[in-house]
């Protein structure tokens, strides 16, 4: 068992740092959004609800969600346009303090990548550094559909990501940091966890994580010493 100290430890020295995005680096679940622009505001809100619990496989509760939301093109972008997502505060001094000491920063997210790559570039963060769900759209601009083959599709895909990361970089020390399950759950192969409830309290994270905080600034804290 790790202790908190030895987490701190691990935290200070990372070379790398996975961020979940929804509701830790940004303040709302970007698919929520969607379904709010697309007027299918209720039904979706609980599935997101559910699926986050951990109750329902990640890929069969984002196939429903979407079936539902059918999101067009011109809907995405209206999104990003009208109703930007809004940074959880601290993330923006945190990233840049993990970039000034040379750390690698990724976002990955079970969203969707128009949107996260978006919240990427108000943190300076490279699209080469982010891992999200593509959405389709035929050529008239309506949904077509999700790519299934992004890792972040499926149950234990950000786990998948970040053994993909260790593979390429040869990175010593991942943290991986978020509110939800499928957070928790990168952990092994990520070496730390640190479960976010700054937006969101999810029992269950907030239970079971070893190291579990409200405010970046702990983390920025941490950082200074």
């Amino acid at each position: 068992m790790v202790s908190h100290s030895e987490l701190r430890k691990l935290f200070y020295s990372a070379d790398a740092v996975c961020f979940d995005v929804d509701s830790t680096v940004i303040r709302e679940e970007g698919i929520d959004e969607l379904a709010k622009i697309c007027g299918v505001e209720d039904a979706v809100s609980e599935m997101t609800r559910r699926a986050m619990g951990g109750a329902v496989p990640f890929k069969a509760a984002l196939t429903e969600r979407l079936a539902l939301i059918q999101p067009s093109r011109e809907q995405v972008q209206r999104l990003i346009a009208e109703q930007p997502p809004h940074l959880t505060p601290g993330i923006r001094e945190l990233v840049s303090r993990l970039q000034e000491r040379n750390v690698q920063v990724f976002l990955i997210s079970g969203g969707f990548r128009s949107i996260v790559e978006h919240v990427a570039s108000k943190l300076n963060i490279p699209a080469t550094n982010v891992f999200a769900n593509r959405l389709k759209f035929y050529f008239n601009g309506e949904y077509a559909g999700f790519d299934e083959m992004q890792p972040t599709a499926e149950s234990g895909g950000k786990g998948k990501v970040i053994k993909l990361l260790k593979e390429k970089f040869r990175f010593k020390k991942i943290i991986m940091i978020g509110d939800g399950a499928t957070d928790m759950e990168a952990c092994p192969p990520a070496d730390a966890f640190i479960g976010f409830g700054g937006n969101v309290i999810r029992q269950q994270v907030k239970d079971n994580a070893k190291w579990y905080i409200t405010d970046f600034v702990e983390l920025l804290g941490e950082l200074e010493e």
